[in-house]
């Protein structure tokens, strides 16, 4: 192991958005890459490239379904079932009902 006597200790805007990325990814972030810039930079270049868990999830958003049935309100009609399971389908039927 590398010896952390040496290693620059990350900067407070390093931690803000380390600590965002690991919000957003839903994962922890190692105490030993907390100590050193360089490991953080490296575990930051990872994070990044990760997709959000929101992406993988096909439910729709709840602000997509509160825009959904107050534009269902409006129209006097009923969102399709199927439109609560497929965030792809809500979206088309957000489009052809604005």
């Amino acid at each position: 192991m590398e010896d952390l006597s040496f290693a620059l200790a990350p900067t407070p805007r390093q931690m803000a958005y380390a600590r965002s990325l690991a919000l957003r990814n839903q994962t922890i972030m190692p105490w030993d890459v907390q100590q050193d810039r360089r490991s953080l930079s490296a575990w930051i270049d990872v994070q990044s490239r990760m997709r959000p868990m929101s992406d993988l999830d096909p439910r729709p958003s709840s602000r997509q379904v509160a825009f959904a049935e107050r534009l269902a309100r409006v129209k006097r009609r009923a969102v399709p079932a199927e439109c609560f399971r497929d965030k792809g389908l809500m979206s088309k039927w957000i489009d052809g009902n604005k």
